[in-house]
């Protein structure tokens, strides 16, 4: 997408989902424009887009979200994330197929349906076992890479509509799954009505997302951005599943994307399903651990404001001694991160990505340059910084050459940390 497109606001001034006023700021990230936009030589010396990026709590129901500038039609249409460039993700993928695939009994009569499926990163594995699956992909260039792995994948945007149109063609899935799709999510009501709607009468949602405890406890304040429109604690999922005629019965601690959860949903007139200990027990620690208190959300500010004092102080002083500094990765977060402190080619000479949509752009807001990650061992830089710091093993066992001439890796969140 051109920096200049026009947005379409979806701006609201009530909670997503239960409507009440907003009126808590839980840390206010100044202007950023949109982190999955690509700014290409073209577009180099044209004016960009920036909004307003702050989170709020809703002080009735805890859901932490961003006010809309940007409508989904907007963002999701064209997209440069492809989920199948990290190796560990995609071991996460494998072992949850199997995992799920054997605790269902999923065959080849079964059928599997995941929304906002991507790249077909995880389906695939499920086409290798013979399991029926369809993809849901609203991106039509990250659909077409699905379908060219044998995924079978529709390009709409998922809510009661769509689910309404695959009910009257006789599609009701034993198992429907979503992986870090909840965020970005601008009608939350409607889109998981679609679940509702959608789910065979004794079928299992799973659902993966980033935990808000998480997010807050481990300074992860660089997720946040425009294209992520709620960030969920499990008290606040529940009220909305609840709801809807969903319960969560299950519910696990995963350590992707620095700390995720992943929700297990049935039908609520479905009681062949027990609750688990584990959705009792984290509910209970997210209430010892203040989250429905308001003040465990406004000091979240201030600690953030810190992380960007502390790497600023270290970028500052490398510069100083003459030290070369480069980026790994050009992800969303990243994108959060340098817009908000303010970092430019006057600190990183340039980041690199393996994502081939991404090469030879500039990232949005700081225009910093992209290239292959080859550029790192043509220009040796003394220093990494480590953009998606939730891959950070996988990255620093990818480039541990940089050890060769004495380079280190940089890793900004939860605090600037130099290994």
């Amino acid at each position: 997408m051109a920096p200049t497109t026009t947005p379409l606001s979806t701006k609201t001034d009530g909670c997503r989902f239960c409507g009440a006023p907003l009126q808590q700021t839980v840390v206010d990230l100044g202007l950023s424009p949109l982190c999955q936009n690509r700014v290409t030589h073209e577009q180099i010396e044209q004016p960009e887009i920036f909004y307003p990026l702050k989170a709020v709590v809703c002080e009735s129901c805890w859901l932490v979200q961003v006010h809309a500038h940007v409508a989904g039609e907007a963002i999701f249409c064209d997209y440069a994330y492809f989920s199948s460039y990290s190796e560990s993700w995609l071991r996460h993928c494998r072992e949850y197929v199997e995992m799920i695939a054997a605790k269902l009994s999923l065959g080849s009569k079964s059928q599997v349906i995941e929304i906002a499926s991507n790249d077909g990163y995880l389906l695939q594995y499920f086409v290798e076992k013979g399991i029926p699956a369809l993809g849901i992909e609203p991106a039509a260039n990250v659909a077409e890479a699905a379908r060219q792995k044998g995924v079978e994948s529709i390009t709409k945007f998922f809510g009661t509509k769509t689910a309404c149109e695959l009910v009257d063609q006789g599609v009701r899935p034993d198992l429907l799954l979503g992986n870090n799709v909840l965020a970005h999510v601008p009608d939350l009501n409607d889109f998981v009505a679609g679940l509702k709607i959608l789910l065979k009468e004794d079928g299992v949602i799973t659902f993966e997302f980033p935990h808000l405890m998480r997010l807050i406890e481990g300074n992860q304040f660089d997720t946040i951005y425009q294209e992520h429109y709620c960030y969920f604690s499990l008290l606040a999922i529940q009220k909305v599943f609840q709801h809807h005629g969903l319960t969560i019965f299950d519910v696990e601690t995963l350590s992707t994307h620095g700390g995720s959860l992943r929700i297990y949903a049935r039908h609520s007139e479905d009681q062949s399903k027990p609750i688990a200990k584990s959705v009792g027990q984290l509910h209970d620690l997210e209430i010892e651990k203040g989250y429905t208190r308001l003040k465990t959300y406004t000091d979240f500010a201030e600690q953030v404001v810190e992380t960007k004092r502390k790497l600023l102080k270290f970028l500052i002083q490398a510069k100083r001694e003459g030290k070369t500094i480069v980026g790994y990765g050009a992800p969303g977060k990243g994108n959060t991160l340098l817009n908000f402190c303010g970092i430019r080619t006057d600190f990183l000479d340039y980041t690199v990505d393996r994502n081939p949509m991404k090469q030879n752009t500039f990232l949005p807001g700081s225009r910093i340059p992209v290239y292959a990650p080859e550029k790192i061992a043509e220009t040796r830089p003394d220093y990494v910084l480590i953009l998606p710091w939730n891959l950070k093993k996988e990255i620093m066992d990818q480039l541990a050459y940089i050890r060769e001439w004495g380079g280190q890796f940089v890793v900004p969140i939860p605090e600037t940390q130099v290994f």
